[in-house]
């Protein structure tokens, strides 16, 4: 009799413990992972569609000396065709004191824009500039310093003066309800010029954010953000969705949650990830152009807002087959 209840103790707890397990994860994540796979159903409307709003991430090497006029040729006949209206070329990285060493970092900054304009007129060129944000990094910026806020918006007036039609800032990760990040977009906005951010995701399902992995925001916060900003956009990616359907339907998600929050007077713009990475916070075969082009149209769904695009990041990692996919399912017309 001893060893029978031995025996049958142990394995009542188990079996205790795994459907505490199904009930409060697994289920749950059955439910969520169901949900975003209706996301992703049905046809988009003919109608969403490039409305030339959409924007193009650019790397450093067209700032520091290494691209040269032929390389500006090849990006304006790449970008005929498409709605990409603004261009964010990396033109930092800020130190983590808010600095910035501009002879250093981006010599040619100048001539890249006097290029750009001249070879695509029309297209506005914004300086890049960001680095790693406390507390998620130890070792990163301080935004809630008011000495390194001055210094960050004082590299943002020096990289203005190289010609630059804008402030595209990437600071990463920035914990949903920062006051510190709120303040150096106010301080920023005193410049007068146009200023854009590219913004962590939405919280999905509502207590994500309070987690304290600075992965997404509330929706409020993203409003907040929205509201100080002249332009938004979404970085969707890096998601860990195992399926393109199930990604696709995220970012179908992702940009219904920023339309209802972002002002009518703020552009909005939903990343798609023109790279490949294959690990579990990025599945390459899940994670697709194609995928979030169409997740982002069914979002969009019989939207007329205009200033809304997307933005595709990278241009030194796209492939002609990404290009491919967000020209024939955003730019060509029905």
């Amino acid at each position: 009799m001893r060893r029978r209840r031995s025996w049958s103790r142990p394995r009542r707890i188990t079996v205790a413990v795994v459907l505490a397990i199904v009930l409060l994860v697994v289920a749950p994540l059955g439910t969520y992972a169901i949900s975003l796979r209706v996301q992703y159903a049905g046809d988009p409307s003919a109608d969403a569609r490039t409305r030339d709003q959409d924007a193009l991430w650019l790397g450093h090497a067209w700032v520091d000396g290494r691209k040269t006029a032929a390389d500006v040729s090849a990006l304006a006949e790449r970008l005929k065709g498409t709605g990409i209206h603004d261009l964010y070329v990396h033109t930092g990285p800020l130190e983590h004191d808010g600095s910035l060493p501009l002879a250093k970092v981006s010599p040619k900054a100048r001539w890249f824009v006097d290029a750009v304009h001249a070879a695509m007129p029309g297209i506005r060129v914004q300086a890049w500039l960001g680095d790693v944000v406390q507390p998620g990094k130890e070792h990163g910026m301080n935004l809630d310093d008011a000495a390194v806020r001055q210094r960050v918006v004082a590299s943002a007036r020096a990289v203005l003066q190289q010609g630059f039609q804008g402030i595209h800032y990437d600071f990463e990760p920035v914990r949903s309800g920062s006051k510190g990040y709120l303040a150096v977009l106010d301080e920023t906005r005193a410049l007068g010029t146009t200023l854009s951010v590219a913004a962590a995701q939405i919280d999905p399902l509502w207590y994500l954010h309070a987690i304290p992995v600075e992965k997404w925001w509330s929706q409020d916060y993203f409003r907040q953000v929205a509201e100080r900003v002249d332009q938004i956009a979404v970085m969707t990616y890096d998601t860990a969705m195992p399926l393109e359907s199930l990604y696709g339907g995220y970012v179908a998600k992702q940009t219904e949650l920023a339309l209802e929050v972002t002002p009518p007077a703020t552009d909005l713009l939903i990343g798609l990830p023109a790279y490949w990475e294959n690990n579990a916070a990025h599945w390459g075969h899940a994670e697709t152009v194609s995928a979030a082009v169409r997740g982002a149209r069914l979002g969009l769904g019989d939207s007329s807002r205009k200033n809304f695009g997307l933005a595709l990041y990278v241009d030194f990692a796209a492939t002609d087959d990404q290009w491919a996919a967000y020209r024939d399912g955003w730019c060509l017309q029905p």
